[in-house]
């Protein structure tokens, strides 16, 4: 390999990957589309010019054929008058006109498939800028998703970086283990006192307090002294009758051991 070729290599690895860093994705698909959109006026204007041009070559066409109808009708007019000589001027006229009509016509012809051919184009044009816009709009609403799913992946990376999940364990058993001591120490202070004993003073205080307010009760005749419940009644046990007395004399005996 020559020198000046490995030189221009050398050139084209360092300014390709110069201009490789430098190019934009997004910016050269943006200006993509405005090339594409820019090519359909000028597209337009080019179809135009031979649209112009199949317009004249068909107006010309149409003139040449006026023209022979008048020469046809002069040349038959001399003619009848007699005037050979006239009718032969018409006739070299005539010639000529034919002629210049079938060159016209070859013209026309071509200018005619150059206009279709030309629609074709822009046709074809037309499809495929249709679907290279749509690729390229497609990436570049990729592009913005991708962005701002780069964002989220910073602000979660963003969170890593800050500890969060290597404290957040941490503290929570911290809290837990605070949370445990000052309950142990509640239930010690707890068992430290006779609770049974405060129990038993509440319910003489409240005793004390109810006797108190009856005193008062009693003083401002608001209520009666309560009487002392009367002593129960001897119950009277009568003895069986005996197997071998009758039953009409124990039952005076008892009567009379009553009175």
């Amino acid at each position: 390999m020559s020198i000046w070729k490995r030189f221009k290599r050398l050139m084209k690895s360092i300014f390709g990957g110069a201009i490789s860093a430098m190019e934009d994705p997004k910016l050269i698909l943006e200006q993509n589309i405005r090339e594409l959109n820019d090519q359909v006026p000028k597209m337009n204007e080019n179809i135009a010019t031979v649209k112009a041009n199949v317009m004249l070559l068909q107006k010309e066409h149409r003139r040449y054929t006026a023209e022979q109808t008048n020469l046809t009708a002069k040349i038959k007019a001399a003619i009848q008058a007699g005037r050979d000589d006239i009718a032969q001027r018409y006739a070299v006229q005539l010639q000529g006109t034919k002629e210049a009509q079938a060159r016209t016509g070859e013209q026309l012809q071509f200018a005619e498939q150059a206009y279709e051919k030309s629609l074709q184009v822009k046709k074809a044009f037309m499809r495929e800028r249709e679907k290279k816009i749509g690729e390229a709009k497609e990436a570049l609403r990729a592009h913005e998703r991708a962005k701002w799913q780069a964002k989220i992946a910073d602000t979660l990376e963003q969170f890593e970086v800050a500890g969060v999940d290597a404290t957040h364990d941490e503290m929570i058993n911290r809290v837990n283990e605070s949370t445990a001591k000052n309950e142990a120490r509640m239930e010690m202070a707890l068992d430290s006192i006779d609770t049974e004993a405060l129990q038993i003073e509440e319910d003489a205080q409240e005793i004390q307090a109810a006797e108190l307010v009856k005193q008062f009760k009693l003083e401002m005749g608001l209520s009666e002294p309560e009487q002392a419940p009367a002593a129960p009644e001897p119950e009277l046990r009568i003895p069986e009758a005996e197997e071998s007395g009758g039953d009409a004399a124990p039952s005076e005996r008892q009567r009379e051991r009553t009175e």
